[in-house]
């Protein structure tokens, strides 16, 4: 993992009302922890910032130059707009080269299985104790063409050297399995309705087919109980 290098400044005003202007400036607050230092207040210019910590993932390492001290900082947190997505703010960890840090790395599947084959992320991310400079992005795990039964756990992931994992090396973290078909699915689910006490209601369908028996065995028993008037001739002349 190579960092990107940021120019930062000191950021002295603090509160809601003074993080609003530096976004409004295309900056991003952030805070840099570590090494029993004080934490160090900073401003980074926004777009640049976002760019490194696309290319970097959610471990992204920076060289965060502030008025010529140079900080290798290990993203630990990215407040984003959640509609918007600019940056809010970010904290950074102080490291250095040849450091072992604990990270969460995230797992990405890649490819398509088999048609009959569903694949199950079992788990998002995996611990590791690793080089802060040896950082793996993401776990890549291809599926592709993979049939039913293929499995991949945590001790089966190419870790960089001199990493440790640290999640349990026998948890599944992918698993390829038998994709349910549609009449499975609802017999599934009409078990787990019976089971909760659940009684479904009559689909628009049945409905019709009710109405239209009940009309017809209505008409059916119309004639049944018809009396017709009989006529007296005797009073006729």
């Amino acid at each position: 993992m190579s960092e990107d290098k940021i120019q930062a400044e000191i950021r002295t005003e603090f509160g809601k009302g003074a993080a609003r202007r530096i976004r409004r400036a295309d900056k991003v607050p952030a805070v840099i922890y570590g090494h029993g230092n004080e934490p160090i207040h900073i401003t980074l210019p926004g777009h640049t910032t976002f760019l490194a910590l696309k290319r970097g993932g959610a471990n992204a390492l920076l060289e965060v130059d502030v008025d010529g001290k140079k900080y290798l900082a290990l993203t630990k947190q990215i407040q984003a707009d959640p509609i918007k997505g600019f940056l809010e703010h970010l904290d950074f960890v102080e490291v250095r080269k040849g450091e072992m840090v604990t990270v969460d790395i995230p797992v990405h599947v890649t490819g398509e299985s088999k048609s009959d084959a569903l694949t199950v992320t079992e788990l998002n991310t995996v611990s590791i104790e690793a080089d802060a400079t040896a950082i793996p992005e993401a776990f890549e795990i291809s599926v592709e063409d993979a049939e039913i039964g293929f499995q991949v756990f945590a001790k089966d992931l190419a870790l960089p050297n001199g990493a440790t994992l640290l999640t349990d090396e026998d948890l599944l973290v992918v698993n390829v399995i038998h994709a349910p078909t549609a009449e499975e699915v609802e017999a599934e689910l009409e078990e787990a309705e019976e089971e909760a006490g659940i009684e479904r209601d009559e689909s628009d369908e049945e409905a019709a087919e009710a109405a239209a028996e009940s009309e017809g065995s209505g008409s059916d028993a119309a004639g049944e109980g018809d009396v017709v008037p009989e006529t007296d001739d005797s009073d006729k002349s």
